[in-house]
C-alpha cells in the first residue's frame, strides 16, 4: 500500500497515524491519578512491550560514530525533557502544561535553519508563530495555582524538545527502518525512564509510583507514547523538521474536543474557541506556505 503513494503522501499518514496515537495516550494521562506518575510506567511500558524488538533491528544497521553521538544528544535531551514536564505535571495539570510545552516549534524552525538550512516562507514562520499564540491561549484557560517554577519548568521541556528533534532529525537520515527507529526511540525512552527512577528514589524514598494505572490504560499508553514518536522521525525523512513538530499539535485540538464531548469540559469554552481557530489558522498557513 505504501508504494502507491507519494514520499510526501506517506509523511503525512504517518504524521495522522501519530496524532491519534498521541491523543490517545495523552488523554489517558489526563484520567490517570497524578500519584502514578503515568510517564515512569509509561516509558517503562515501551520498554518492556517494544525495546527488545527496537534494538533487535537497530543493531543490524550500518553504525558510525556519528549515529552513535545523535543518538546520545537524543537520549540525553529526552532525559531532561520528561524529568522537566514530570515537575511541571506535578505543580499544574496537564492541560496547562502540555499546549505551552508544544511551542517549541519556534525553536526547531530556528535550530533547522541553522543547522540543516531548512528555510520557511515568511507566511510559514507567520502560521508556526499564530499557531504557538494559540497554545499559549489554550492553556491559558485551566485553572491552577500560579507558581514560576511551572512555566519554568514547561519552557525547559519545550526547549529540550527542540534539541531531540533536531538530532532525531539527522539520526532520520542515517536510519530509515521504522523498526530501527523503534531502538532509537527505546534507547532514549530507557535513559528517560533511569533519570525519572533516580528522582523518584532521591525525593520519594521508592522507585515505583505507589498508585498504580488501570492495566488497560497502561498498556495502551505503552504502546502508543513511543510508536506515535517514531512515526515523527520517520516523517522528518521528507518534510522539515518544525513542519512536521508543528502538525503534530494538530493532536492538541482533538483532545480538546474530545475533552469537551465526553467529559463535558467545557469551562472557558470562548477561550478554547479562539486558541482553536488560531491554532487551526497557523497551522493552515504552514500546511499552505511551508
Amino acid at each position: 500500500m505504501l508504494e502507491t503513494l507519494s514520499s510526501f503522501q506517506q509523511a503525512w499518514l504517518f504524521i495522522i497515524l501519530s496524532v491519534f496515537m498521541h491523543v490517545s495516550w495523552n488523554i489517558m494521562a489526563r484520567q490517570v491519578n497524578p500519584k502514578a506518575d503515568f510517564l515512569w510506567w509509561g516509558l517503562l511500558g515501551h520498554i518492556v512491550l517494544l525495546g527488545s524488538y527496537g534494538l533487535y533491528h537497530l543493531v543490524q544497521i550500518e553504525w558510525s560514530w556519528t549515529l552513535v553521538g545523535l543518538i546520545t544528544i537524543t537520549a540525553f535531551a529526552n532525559s531532561l525533557y520528561f524529568l522537566s514536564l514530570r515537575q511541571a505535571y506535578a505543580l499544574a495539570p496537564v492541560a496547562f502544561v502540555y499546549p505551552i510545552a508544544r511551542s517549541s516549534p519556534i525553536l526547531v524552525a530556528i535550530w533547522a535553519l541553522w543547522i540543516f538550512d531548512e528555510s520557511l516562507s515568511n507566511l510559514a514562520w507567520l502560521g508556526i508563530l499564530i499557531s504557538i499564540i494559540g497554545l499559549w491561549i489554550l492553556g491559558s484557560t485551566v485553572k491552577h495555582t500560579h507558581n514560576p517554577k511551572v512555566l519554568l519548568w514547561t519552557l525547559s521541556a519545550a526547549f529540550f524538545t527542540s534539541i531531540y528533534s533536531l538530532s532525531d532529525k539527522a539520526i532520520s537520515q542515517q536510519v530509515d527502518s521504522f523498526s530501527a527507529l523503534l531502538g532509537v526511540v527505546t534507547i532514549g525512552y530507557f535513559s528517560a525512564w533511569i533519570t525519572l527512577s533516580v528522582y523518584r528514589k532521591k525525593h520519594y524514598g521508592t522507585i515505583i509510583p505507589e498508585v498504580r494505572p488501570h492495566l488497560g490504560i497502561w498498556l495502551a499508553g505503552s504502546l502508543f507514547i513511543g510508536t506515535a514518536y517514531a512515526l515523527v522521525i520517520l516523517a522528518m525523512q521528507t518534510l522539515p523538521t518544525a513542519y512536521v513538530v508543528s502538525m503534530t499539535n494538530i493532536g492538541i485540538l482533538f483532545a480538546v474536543v474530545l475533552s469537551m464531548l465526553f467529559f463535558k469540559d467545557r469551562g472557558h469554552l470562548k477561550q478554547k474557541l479562539v486558541a482553536t481557530l488560531f491554532i487551526i489558522g497557523g497551522l493552515s498557513m504552514l500546511g499552505v506556505f511551508g
